[in-house]
């Protein structure tokens, strides 16, 4: 066994500890606070370092520590989605820079690259939080500093460090009670502890395989507590995982999106279906892959196709929640390439006339995105709760906007830290970052954008604005739990306002009337509902309509906002 760690010894480890994450990203998405069905953490920490492991994986086997850890800073700061994603990367980027230059890594100098990567974590984020990835990679510094000079060989090292990472997480329920209350550890501390445990394996020896392609290690399992052993194949309703990009030929109006949705939806399910300038992102698992590709056919040509026998390839046994989660998480990878795809097109179109300020905004949602379009705002990145961008994503989009200083609105409280790490790979432009958690925030940035002053000047005042409005999404509970005494069931309807859960029913418009109404107060004027893609105009005039007659003094809006996951989103000001 191995004293020490070289350069061949690192590349394998962290792409086994990529391996290893990959592998447990759906449980580590389950352990989000809000059960929400938009799993984040596991994702992003995930996408994040395989955007640094599909290059290393060809680098040669004469590259040295200081350039594997320059491909593995370089990848997961552009790869960052997520503010798990984006302290995973710091964390990398820490380590790394301490370790340039060094031909072999032994325990006090692992122990001080260690120190630095929690140090570059703390850094990045505003306001640190215990209890958090950050304490668990904290204590795991601490530990190995600790037990560098020990006379115990770099297994026990590593296993000792290990360990005290897994109990120091077992204890974040008890700094954050909202961990306590939801009856979880941190998501992102497990991701860490997940890497950690990934790479400790590629040290000793072991092989975890990664498929680069998709994202899913070969050893992947099931998540914890769940039992597939005595499912039988049978028990998959499509069999053919069918994908492809239609290049569209003519005019693709609302209607033709909903006539098409309909149609997949008739011949399978776990649908993504995302449009994108002139690209149809498509995704189905049916029984009849060329009825699809046909349908596909009548609005443009077809590239990138592809069908997989999910029963002959995989012969996985699935039940029916396990079959929903794979769904979300190949919609969240699908619609992530989707997003890839129309940046670069994007990319290649050229820019408008030179103007001094511009606007980029992330949201999901073609009604969304028209309103920031018809707003004036310079480039829409598609993305938000359910696919959060990268740092490349959005440092791609800044690019297309010809302007000397740039507004970013990133409109997800998961996607502020990402925008801010794109600051600093822009260059010859001033990028000022609107801290907006909600599409609603970004909306009344925008609005209350006033030409005459400076950016400076804008910049605080856009800022006062999104914190005089408030803001709730209605969507559905995946897992039971407990959130801020509000007893939650799976399938339960939730109100979420800004970070609280304000409404839980059984009842769709029921739990949108009781949110708006817990939002509510004596200087309320207007309220405004953006109706998803699974609800009708009418669901929300509804919801309006009995809003309006209790509250007659208050101005209330319904607009299509198309947004994924959320049946409605709601601002109150």
């Amino acid at each position: 066994m191995l004293e020490y760690i070289d350069a061949k010894t690192l590349k394998k480890m962290f792409l086994a500890g990529v391996a290893n994450l990959s592998a447990n990203k759906e449980w580590i998405n389950e352990l989000n606070v809000f059960p929400v069905p938009d799993g984040d953490t596991g994702t992003n920490m995930t996408l994040t370092v395989m955007t640094a492991a599909k290059v290393l994986v060809d680098a040669p086997d004469s590259a040295s520590i200081t350039d594997i850890g320059k491909i593995i800073a370089t990848g997961t700061l552009k790869g960052a989605r997520g503010n798990s994603g984006v302290i995973m990367s710091q964390l990398c980027r820490g380590f790394t820079k301490e370790t340039e230059g060094a031909s072999k890594l032994d325990k006090r100098t692992i122990a001080s690259a260690m120190d630095r990567a929690v140090n570059s974590a703390y850094k990045a984020v505003m306001k640190p939080k215990e209890g958090t990835i950050l304490t668990v990679a904290k204590a795991a510094a601490a530990k190995a500093a600790e037990l560098m000079s020990e006379g115990i060989s770099m297994e026990e090292y590593f296993s000792e460090i290990i360990a005290y990472s897994e109990f120091i997480l077992e204890k974040t329920p008890d700094m954050l009670p909202v961990l306590k209350e939801a009856g979880v550890v941190d998501s992102g501390g497990q991701g860490l502890v997940m890497f950690l445990k990934g790479a400790f394996e590629a040290f000793k020896g072991n092989e975890l395989k990664l498929d680069l392609t998709s994202g899913h290690s070969e050893t992947s399992a099931a998540p914890k507590g769940i039992d597939t052993s005595n499912i039988s194949t049978a028990d998959i309703k499509f069999g053919y995982c069918t994908e492809f990009l239609v290049n569209l030929e003519k005019p693709y109006t609302d209607k033709d999106e909903q006539e098409f949705k309909a149609f997949l939806s008739s011949i399978g399910d776990s649908i993504v279906c995302v449009h994108m300038d002139d690209i149809i992102k498509v995704h189905v698992h049916t029984n009849h892959p060329g009825q699809a590709f046909e349908k596909g056919l009548t609005y443009g040509s077809l590239t990138s196709m592809k069908v997989d026998n999910m029963r002959e390839e995989h012969n996985e046994k699935l039940v029916t929640e396990e079959e929903k989660r794979a769904a979300a998480a190949e919609e969240n990878a699908m619609k992530s390439e989707a997003a890839e795809v129309a940046a670069t097109v994007a990319k290649a179109e050229p820019a408008g006339p030179h103007k001094d300020v511009g606007f980029v905004a992330v949201c999901a949602g073609d009604g969304l995105s028209k309103i920031f379009k018809d707003l004036s705002v310079d480039a829409v990145i598609e993305g938000g709760q359910t696919m959060n961008p990268s740092t490349e994503d959005i440092v791609s989009a800044i690019d297309t906007v010809n302007a000397d200083n740039v507004f970013v609105l990133p409109n997800n409280g998961n996607i502020i830290m990402t925008a801010d790490q794109a600051r600093y790979l822009c260059d010859g432009k001033n990028i000022v970052v609107i801290p907006t958690k909600t599409v609603t925030q970004g909306i009344t940035a925008v609005i209350n954008y006033v030409p005459a002053l400076s950016v400076d000047e804008n910049t605080e005042h856009m800022k006062k604005a999104i914190s005089e409005i408030k803001s709730a999404e209605i969507t559905y509970a995946i897992r039971d739990t407990e959130i801020d005494g509000m007893a939650i069931e799976v399938g339960d309807y939730m109100g979420i306002g800004d970070g609280h859960m304000l409404a839980v029913s059984k009842d769709m418009k029921e739990t949108a009337i009781e949110t708006i109404k817990a939002m509510m107060d004596e200087d309320s004027e207007i309220v405004t509902i953006y109706y998803g893609a699974d609800v009708t105009e009418d669901d929300a005039q509804e919801i309006a309509d009995t809003i309006e007659e209790e509250y007659e003094d208050a101005e209330i809006d319904v607009a299509y906002g198309g947004q994924p996951v959320y049946y409605f989103i709601i601002s109150v000001e």
